[in-house]
């Protein structure tokens, strides 16, 4: 292995890395957002859209991550709808990442116990109080580890979006090996950056879900 090339290309995996964590970021938090507004509208059995929110996560969660893609940047071009390469990342991302949240959220929301609804109400809350101070915190505590797997899950995921061609790690990686054949140098790099991005992540949710369950519970 030539480390002197290692050395060289660490600027260009660095940039690549800064994508792939913005597109993974953007993504997180659109999923996050899709997510609990799915999970609300299921654990309230809101009628008609409770069957969409189902309808979107069966689809959501049977389709690989490429072929929401191919669908993003290559089909809806054909209906006049054309978007850039990042958008069709933070769109795939938040689509596919929307279903795991939305059932991470909804399976917190369900694990608290009824009875902290009835003592809330007793004690003189309204019902969006009892689930603003007593039930969300619970039930997030409870979603934490899950929600936590599904970030590290959508990070990991990043690594198809190349196929939209977007200068991501794994673009990077492909880019080298083809042009250079530099092979161990580029899988070296594009495993070294993928840790130095989900490691600090994994550790770093660790520690907030052995703290918000000691807060909560």
């Amino acid at each position: 292995m030539d480390f002197s090339v290692i050395a060289d290309n660490i600027p260009v995996y660095a940039q690549a890395a800064i994508l792939t964590v913005r597109v993974a970021a953007k993504g997180i938090v659109l999923a996050f957002i899709v997510g609990a507004l799915v999970a609300g509208v299921r654990f309230f059995r809101v009628p008609v859209l409770r069957q969409v929110a189902r309808a979107y996560i069966e689809v959501s969660r049977n389709t690989p991550l490429l072929v929401q893609l191919f669908f993003l940047y290559f089909g809806l071009p054909k209906l006049g709808v054309v978007l850039q390469s990042e958008t069709c990342a933070v769109v795939g991302l938040a689509f596919l990442g929307g279903s795991y949240m939305a059932e991470a959220i909804r399976a917190g929301l369900e694990g608290v116990a009824p009875i902290q609804m009835q003592s809330s109400l007793s004690l003189g809350m309204s019902r969006t109080q009892a689930l603003r101070h007593v039930i969300a915190p619970q039930a997030m505590a409870l979603s934490l580890p899950a929600i936590t797997a599904n970030i590290i899950f959508l990070i990991k995921e990043t690594s198809v979006v190349s196929i939209v061609a977007l200068p991501d790690l794994v673009f990077t990686a492909k880019e080298q090996i083809g042009q250079t054949y530099e092979t161990r140098e580029a899988l070296f790099l594009l495993v070294f950056f993928y840790l130095l991005i989900l490691l600090p992540i994994s550790l770093i949710a660790g520690r907030v879900e052995r703290r918000v369950r000691a807060n909560v519970f």
